[in-house]
């Protein structure tokens, strides 16, 4: 079994995708593309190629983040997903970003085993 995209060091990128059917949507990545299931539930992520797929329902918003909702397309020819960027050290990958961009609009935010930034 894969396991779960957390880097010892670099990084690992991540696709988040809002689906109003997670178990739907997890089948595809897993049965027709071949990925390999992570975490299955209303959050569920799928192992694919190089890569990894995070497939969560509706919701938000957060207190880091309180103008922010996820929801599902409203139509087939509108898109609703994120790129995630899994850090190993995100702290000295956030101060060096930081100094870098000069600012940044959300600090790191510790929750379970996920940093938000």
């Amino acid at each position: 079994m894969a396991q779960f995209p957390a880097p010892t060091e670099g990084i690992a990128i991540t696709h988040f995708i809002v689906s109003r059917d997670v178990e739907r949507s997890r089948r595809f990545y897993t049965e027709v593309l071949g990925g390999e299931a992570v975490l299955e539930g209303e959050l569920s992520i799928v192992a694919l190629a190089n890569g990894w797929v995070t497939i969560s329902v509706a919701g938000g918003p957060t207190d880091d983040k309180p103008t922010v909702t996820f929801v599902p397309p409203s139509d087939p020819d509108h898109a609703s997903s994120f790129l995630n960027i899994r850090i190993a050290d995100i702290g000295a990958v956030y101060e060096q970003w930081r100094l870098h961009v000069g600012r940044s609009q959300h600090p790191s935010t510790a929750r379970s085993v996920l940093v938000r930034t």
